[in-house]
């Protein structure tokens, strides 16, 4: 099996031991994205718009494999609270146009560096 590992510049460094995203075959696996700036590394404030800078910056990780948030086919999304999955909904279809991936929203308890939501994505090219 061979991999490639993806790197952009445009979307968040690696904060732990992780690649932003690992092609195998036609396949590629973003790693999970929060709301950081990637260009200062901070948090962005808000839940708007921590969820506009996770889905800007699972593009840039796509673009940068080739491919577009229209060739992501599942998508998780983890919010510290679940009050906010309608907004998720309104923003998500501001970056992703019918056919949806298949799509996990779950709650947990806390994320990364305080962060609200964060996802990750399974994409086919």
């Amino acid at each position: 099996m061979s991999k490639t590992i993806i790197i952009t510049e445009h979307a968040p460094a690696a904060i732990g031991t992780y690649s932003q995203a690992v092609k195998v075959g036609n396949t590629v696996y973003l790693s999970g994205q929060i709301g950081l700036d990637p260009a200062t590394m901070q948090m962005v404030e808000g839940i708007e718009a921590q969820i506009h800078r996770v889905f800007q910056n699972l593009q840039a990780v796509a673009e940068a494999a080739g491919g577009s948030l229209a060739d992501v086919v599942k998508l998780n999304v983890f919010l510290t609270d679940l009050g906010h999955f309608a907004r998720v909904n309104e923003i998500m279809a501001q970056y992703f146009a019918e056919p949806y991936p298949a799509r996990a929203a779950v709650g947990v308890k806390e994320l990364p560096r305080g962060a609200l939501v964060e996802a990750d994505a399974v994409m086919v090219l």
